[in-house]
């Protein structure tokens, strides 16, 4: 596949037209080669690879037909572009039907010589945004997802997103993993004015040392024993939009260095090759290391982390902003309940379930809540989600907390309790705390009026288990 418009062939027996189609070219920074007849150029096809070829339908010897035709039946991927005179345009859509890719009809000028060019590089440009996408298995650009939050620490990010996408400035995005660092460079992309542009990413971790260099800067054909045709790299994928670094600090000291010359200079030279290109790219770097520490102790460049750190953006763990929980649970449920073939008001989460969920710590933060979500929807019958559908590990975490509460109320370890065994005591403590006052006891125990009111007629109603009540 044709990664770039870099190099043509003109095939044409005048002289004059020949020079006119070759100079337009030149101008256009494109290597050149030229003959007068079709048997000369398809021996040049057979030595050399091109990426467009000016092809003359008539030429003594082996006319434009039978050129085009060797081209098709050899397998080249150069992109053949027919010139005919006026009288014979029908000839010039036949040449079409065979496989020519545009045709110009003489006599023409310098003008639509270039609207061809730039029509051949926008092509081979999808084409290659197209291979990059089936090439990267495993992820999708998630363009139907939001951010989500009502907490302040949320609050801030969205409006610091909005602040950061205005202007073109290299930004560092840190936090843990599952916070959804891909999605808030995802955000800045969508709301810049790049948003009409390509939004390329590369997993630094996922791309070994030795091909990292090809990957994000591109190879010549022959630059190494399986560089068997030029390829493009992300920086030139990413050419008037924005390329996501991601997990930065997995990037290997050789690469670092030669990254910071392109966010610097704005160039680079394919690996293989000397032809310097000019790039125009927003860079967006993620990691959920401390990469000012990893300079510190040489394990980053110095210089690189304060290019990259211009703008820097922290996104909080979900443990700090429970509060988030039932917006992002509600959300998600709306995202996945069409797997279920159900309408997301089918599904919902009881309120005792969502208060446990509340509890939990996250250490997978919005990654292991969305799994856990999609989980539910998929395997779980419904229509609600209650405590007995969460994970071991949710229920476990509940289990630990209220037994260190009543160990540090009663001064003494006690024995593990069921859920519903340690909930009715929880709830008996904290009246017992403010003498009976329902109000302040939900606020102690940070659920609603409701579920504490609903709880006591629960347990009175099983009055010989639970006689306090």
């Amino acid at each position: 596949m044709i990664s770039s418009i870099e190099t043509a062939l003109v095939v044409d027996d005048d002289a004059l037209m020949r020079e006119f189609i070759v100079e337009t070219l030149k101008r256009n920074r494109i290597g050149i080669s030229e003959t007068s007849n079709g048997l000369d150029a398809k021996r040049m096809i057979e030595e050399q690879e091109y990426d467009m070829a000016f092809i003359d339908l008539k030429m003594p010897g082996m006319d434009g037909f039978q050129l085009l035709k060797h081209l098709k039946e050899s397998g080249r991927k150069t992109l053949p572009v027919i010139v005919t005179a006026f009288g014979t345009v029908e000839k010039a859509v036949e040449a079409m039907r065979i496989g020519a890719y545009d045709f110009l009809v003489k006599p023409f000028s310098p003008e639509q010589v270039e609207i061809v060019i730039g029509r051949a590089k926008e092509w081979v440009g999808l084409q290659s945004q197209n291979m990059y996408l089936k090439e990267e298995l495993g992820w999708s650009l998630p363009r139907g997802r939001q951010i989500i939050g009502q907490s302040q620490c949320m609050l801030k990010l969205m409006r610091d997103v909005e602040q950061v996408a205005a202007s073109s400035s290299t930004v560092l995005i840190t936090g843990e993993s599952g916070t959804g660092k891909e999605l808030v460079a995802l955000a800045i992309h969508s709301l810049s004015e790049r948003r009409e542009e390509p939004f390329v990413r590369m997993n630094c971790a996922a791309v070994p040392d030795a091909l990292m260099d090809s990957e994000l800067f591109g190879h010549e054909k022959g630059a190494f024993t399986s560089a068997v045709t030029r390829r493009i790299g992300r920086f030139e994928l990413a050419h008037k939009g924005t390329l996501l670094l991601d997990e930065i600090s997995e990037m290997n000291m050789g690469v670092q260095a030669k990254l910071l010359r392109v966010l610097q200079e704005h160039e680079l030279e394919r690996v293989g090759g000397s032809q310097t290109l000019r790039v125009d790219c927003r860079v967006i770097a993620t990691t959920n290391r401390n990469l000012k520490e990893y300079a510190e102790q040489g394990r980053f460049r110095k210089d690189l982390f304060f290019r990259l750190n211009v703008v820097p953006l922290n996104i909080p763990p979900l443990r700090e902003r429970k509060e988030d929980i039932p917006l992002l649970v509600s959300s998600m449920i709306l995202r996945f309940a069409e797997s279920r073939g159900k309408k997301e008001t089918d599904m919902r989460m009881t309120c005792d379930a969502m208060e446990l969920m509340k509890a939990y710590s996250w250490p997978g933060n919005v990654r292991e809540l969305e799994n856990l979500v999609e989980r539910l929807c998929v395997m779980e019958e419904g229509p609600e989600f209650g405590v007995d559908h969460l994970p071991q590990e949710i229920r476990n975490h509940y289990n630990t907390v209220a037994t260190s509460d009543k160990a540090e109320a009663n001064g003494s370890d006690d024995e593990c309790f069921s859920i519903p065994e340690m909930e009715r005591r929880t709830i008996l403590r904290a009246l017992k705390k403010t003498g009976g006052n329902r109000r302040k006891t939900a606020e102690i125990l940070d659920i609603s009026s409701r579920t504490l009111r609903n709880k006591i007629k629960e347990y009175r109603g099983a009055s010989a288990v639970s006689p306090e009540f």
